[in-house]
């Protein structure tokens, strides 16, 4: 059977990518939330939450990019000279975040500054992601396969747009990750911010969506025309069931169930994005058979993924299914 390894190459990556993004989003909505949280038992709570999971959620973002560069050279090529600057941002805010999230147990007498380090990291990698999703659909100039843009091509208001959306879609997946996990006050607060959260999120969805229909022809033809339409509508008429399910499950007192049905709402919104994009690598410049290495190469590389992939999945697997209890100031419970 003859297999295209490039489509298959393709879905690996857009599923690290995805699973990168409901694993950190979650603890980056932590952050991103952190000092409305009371000091002390609270933010000691929300933090425990997330300590023994953290940083090997961010194992989905290096298998991303290295997929990326090893599969589809040409497009790492590209993406990475026009979206230099907020790639870098994104990557130190990251490691400051890191930092602070260490040094907040380890150096008390300052810990009202490494909280403040650890949601500014936060929100700015949350804020990065979504600016580079946003100049990313928007387009990047290329001149004979190579970035023929200016340094400041990826601000532009719509890239600005997604880079609040995706602060507030993560902010909700924290919020939700804190009803799941935390009981009493924090529980409490962290409900009532989803209320919001929900709604902003859905706002957001719902403006990204309608100005990316007008970025480019293709986009509009994707989704609007007939019969393509008839393929693409179960997307947003399944975003709006789960987001009537969502707010049900809110209302109903449900720890597990917002959660899920953020991750629901996240699958689809991802889903759309695909979509929109498909067979792009470089949104209206280049397909993924364009950028795409060698057979061989991808041959190669595949069985490496197929021996390292199934041990990714079974320790965060693992990981959270140990981590799985409730979790409190000083630490998880049954």
């Amino acid at each position: 059977m003859n297999f295209d390894l490039t489509v298959i190459w393709a879905l690996i990556i857009v599923v690290a990518v995805f699973i990168y993004v409901v694993l950190d989003g979650f603890d980056l909505g932590i952050g991103i939330l952190f000092n409305t949280f009371e000091v002390g038992h609270d933010r000691d709570t929300a933090m425990n939450s997330i300590a023994p999971v953290w940083d090997g959620n961010e194992t989905w973002l290096v298998m991303g990019g290295g997929g990326l560069l090893a599969a589809f050279p040409l497009a790492y090529g590209l993406i990475f000279s026009a979206l230099y600057a907020p790639i870098i941002a994104m990557l130190l805010a990251l490691v400051f975040r890191g930092v602070a999230f260490e040094f907040r147990w380890r150096d008390p007498a300052h810990r009202g500054f490494w909280d403040f380090a650890f949601t500014g990291g936060s929100l700015l990698a949350a804020f990065s992601q979504g600016v580079i999703l946003g100049a990313l659909l928007q387009g990047v100039a290329i001149s004979e396969r190579a970035y023929a843009g200016g340094w400041w091509d990826w601000l532009t208001p719509f890239s600005l747009l997604t880079g609040v959306s995706v602060v507030v879609a993560y902010a909700l997946l924290g919020s939700t990750w804190l009803v799941m996990k935390a009981e009493g006050a924090l529980q409490r607060q962290a409900r009532s911010m989803a209320w919001w959260l929900g709604g902003a999120t859905l706002a957001a969805i719902g403006a990204v969506s309608i100005a990316t229909l007008f970025l480019s022809a293709d986009y509009f033809s994707n989704w609007l025309n007939w019969p393509k339409v008839l393929w693409v509508a179960p997307v947003p008429v399944l975003v709006a069931l789960a987001s009537v399910a969502f707010v049900r499950s809110l209302k109903a007192g449900h720890e597990t169930a917002p959660f899920l049905l953020t991750l629901g709402i996240f699958l689809l919104s991802f889903v759309g994005l695909c979509i929109s994009v498909f067979p792009y690598v470089v949104p209206g410049a280049v397909t993924i058979w364009d950028a795409a290495t060698d057979r061989s190469g991808q041959v190669f590389m595949l069985w490496g993924t197929a021996f390292v992939l199934p041990m990714i999945l079974g320790y965060t697997a693992w990981s959270y299914w140990v981590f799985r209890g409730k979790v409190n100031a000083d630490g998880y419970h049954a």
